[in-house]
């Protein structure tokens, strides 16, 4: 099969995306508006950029009108933001944060989540997390013909639940994080392989 991308419409192009990238990591993020409203929301064009400092990307589509949601508004408003790493057991309540409401919904109250508060940005934490980091935003890019917001953010502190850790370091079939393959489907990392390198 090939597939020449600019032959698919925007709905298309997205779907073959999701399907090939796969598993993609979730960026569980949460932010604030302008005037203090929680937003939780889930996002599967993420990754790490580099690691001193440590930054992460987060790619936030447009609504379909093509307005921003409010996860990119409130980061260009605040510049800050909270990136959850969802585990199996809150895979559902994510997902639950995905709905599609208006602003002053509180997704947290929604999906039946715990606030804790940060330590060094404003937005609210998921005390129900597994892992989660404090961020603020670094750069903004418009990409794409959609656009899309592409945000670099980086971390300026680290949570993680104690009884993850192993050798000093989160272990991830401890962790077992919730992935996003195509269409519906998730898996978790709760069952790793080990092949050593070269």
């Amino acid at each position: 099969m090939k597939v020449d991308p600019s032959t698919l419409d925007a709905r298309g192009a997205y779907r073959l995306m999701i399907a090939c990238l796969v598993p993609r990591p979730i960026a569980w993020t949460s932010t604030l508006s302008a005037d203090g409203v929680p937003n939780l929301a889930p996002f599967s064009y993420f990754g790490g950029v580099c690691s001193v400092p440590p930054i992460v990307a987060v790619s936030v589509g447009r609504r379909r009108s093509g307005e921003r949601k409010d996860t990119a508004a409130n980061l260009l408003a605040t510049g800050e933001a909270v990136i959850h790493i969802p585990d199996r057991q809150r895979a559902r309540q994510m997902v639950a944060s995905s709905a599609e409401v208006g602003p002053e919904v509180d997704e947290f109250e929604l999906a039946g989540l715990t606030k804790l508060a940060s330590e060094r940005v404003k937005p609210w934490r998921v005390a129900e997390a597994p892992i989660a980091l404090e961020a603020v935003l670094e750069r903004h890019l418009e990409v794409g013909a959609g656009p899309v917001d592409l945000f670099l953010l980086r971390v300026v502190l680290f949570h993680v639940d104690d009884a993850l850790i192993v050798d000093g370091l989160p272990d991830a079939a401890r962790l077992a994080a919730v992935g996003r393959l195509g269409g519906e489907q998730y898996c978790d990392a709760g069952t790793p392989i080990v092949i050593p390198r070269p």
